[in-house]
């Protein structure tokens, strides 16, 4: 049978990213507020993030694919609690660390998930666009165990 991505790996995928994207917002943000006193950032860089995004899902759009085959992570929200949590503990910046990072941890993965409920029937984008066959030269050969005639 064919490789279907979102319904084999969606839950996986989901975690791995939730992971990835709250550590890459959270470090980023508090080394930047830490070193430059400067609270307001990790919105910035979750602003940046999502036109990324957008661009990259405008090039897969023009490609050909649909609209919602890529989604487009909720960044922002998540970043300004960081921001929020920065501002009221600017005096304890442990507590910025403990906090801030609790409340994306637990907040992105939540505003990701109904994002992701919004996708419209994700089977049927998996039998639309298959995994493209790999060529000839790329296909695995089963090695002959035993056979020695």
């Amino acid at each position: 049978g064919d490789y279907i991505f979102y319904t084999d790996w969606a839950w996986t995928s989901f975690v791995v990213f939730s992971i990835s994207q709250s550590t890459m917002l959270v470090v980023g943000a508090i080394y930047y507020m830490l070193f430059t006193g400067v609270p307001g950032t990790a919105t910035y860089y979750a602003t940046i993030m999502t036109i990324y995004t957008w661009v990259a899902k405008g090039a897969w759009f023009a490609l050909g694919y649909p609209y919602d085959f890529i989604v487009v992570p909720v960044w922002i929200p998540s970043a300004m609690l960081l921001d929020l949590s920065y501002w009221a503990t600017r005096r304890n910046k442990h507590a910025a660390i403990l906090i801030g990072g609790t409340l994306v941890g637990m907040s992105l993965p939540v505003f990701n998930m109904i994002n992701l409920l919004l996708v419209k029937d994700p089977l049927e984008m998996a039998f639309k666009y298959p995994r493209p066959t790999l060529p000839p030269y790329m296909t695995p050969i089963e090695p002959q165990v035993g056979k020695f005639y």
